[in-house]
């Protein structure tokens, strides 16, 4: 195993958690780290990523991958390369677990349209909601509400992408409420589970859009760093018939990427001279991720993506109907907030931004499924595309 390295984020030196917590009511032997993993894993917003979008809405193939089954990828990941380079692999997983909690259902359409109808009141954005759920609406504790996560889990949430500057309303009140130095990188634990979500997304809804039949290998192959992949898999199996190699294919992309990212990583390092996870934070630059040639190569697979698949005439079908749903769901509880259920209805701000923001809570918090029956139930019917 890899030694613990220096600039790694270090459990017994954490800056502890927003709400303190009276010595003796923490179970078992374990770190910060792994208690921040332990909640988040059993945590209600994390068992309803089950029934949130991937990439399709509500599919009928029990074979495509939900936002529950993307994280459990992402952590794959992310704690095979925190492991190759030394760094917190508990803090690491933790952060790829809960990267995606605060999405809403229906994926980017979902949230394309809460943004919309939420203008008035700040807006919506995923990330920030993230920070919200899990430190203010999932409150399983008695004595304080969230999850009462460590400062450097909530720092790695919120920042994981890079410093924020601007922070929308959400994150600006998660910041003021424990500050989380924004405008600073966040640590290596982070930026490893950050380069993990695409290094998963990238790949897996390559295989995802393939079952789908919405992708063609062919058009596939017009991307040169899958078409060099592609190669080497056909010499490596000449004996073996196509159709059966795609899994392998994808397998042979993310080996490639997770290696091109422990390199630079480890190059970045040295150049920056980065000896303490206070350095990391310091750099001015993000030192986990890829290396300028493989950026090019996984920018032109994006696009490849979102030509053929995200924006595919039949996901775009989707995505009008899951608009039609979160914005009619909206404007419903809006109008008649007598809808929402008894408990949200008695914590209802009486004011706004506050009130769009508690109905915006609610809908964020919803699986597609449950979005769709409160649709029929409070507006409507409406028939969802056939799913793949």
């Amino acid at each position: 195993m890899t030694p613990r390295a220096p600039y790694a984020s270090d459990p017994l030196l954490s800056r502890g958690r927003q709400h303190f917590e009276v010595l003796g009511e923490t179970r078992g032997p374990r770190t910060v780290f792994q208690r921040d993993r332990d909640r988040i894993i059993h945590s209600i917003s994390f068992r309803r990523l089950r029934h949130k979008t991937q990439v399709f809405v509500a599919p009928d193939g029990d074979h495509f991958r939900v936002r529950l089954t993307h994280s459990l990828e992402v952590a794959q990941i992310a704690r095979t390369m925190a492991r190759a380079l030394g760094v917190d692999e508990d803090l690491t997983e933790a952060l790829a677990l809960a990267h995606d909690i605060g999405h809403p259902p229906f994926g980017h359409a979902g949230e394309d349209a809460l943004r919309t109808v939420m203008a008035a009141a700040g807006g919506f954005d995923h990330n920030g909601n993230t920070l919200r759920a899990v430190m203010t609406i999932d409150s399983p504790y008695p004595r304080y509400a969230g999850l009462n996560l460590s400062w450097e889990a909530l720092e790695g949430l919120a920042k994981h992408n890079g410093p924020v500057t601007r922070p929308q309303w959400a994150l600006a009140e998660a910041d003021a409420a424990f500050p989380l130095e924004l405008t600073a990188h966040a640590s290596l634990e982070a930026q490893v589970a950050a380069i993990a979500d695409d290094i998963a997304y990238d790949n897996h809804d390559i295989d995802d859009g393939l079952r789908a039949g919405l992708l063609a290998r062919d058009a596939l192959m017009t991307i040169p760093f899958v078409a060099r992949r592609w190669d080497e898999v056909r010499r490596r199996y000449p004996d073996v018939a196509e159709g059966r190699l795609m899994p392998e294919l994808v397998r042979q992309q993310i080996g490639a990427m997770v290696n091109d990212v422990l390199v630079t990583t480890r190059a970045r390092i040295a150049e920056h001279r980065i000896a303490t996870a206070d350095d990391v934070r310091c750099a001015g630059v993000t030192l986990a991720g890829f290396s300028d040639t493989m950026q090019q190569d996984e920018r032109m697979l994006k696009r490849f993506m979102y030509a053929e698949l995200y924006h595919h005439p039949k996901q775009m079908e989707v995505a009008e109907q899951a608009t039609r749903v979160v914005a009619g769901l909206f404007t419903a509880y809006c109008d008649n907030p007598a809808l929402l259920p008894e408990g949200w209805g008695a914590r209802l701000p009486a004011t706004e931004p506050g009130r769009s923001r508690h109905i915006g809570d609610f809908i964020a918090g919803m699986t597609d499924r449950f979005a769709i029956k409160c649709y029929r139930a409070v507006v409507g019917p409406i028939e969802m595309p056939d799913g793949f």
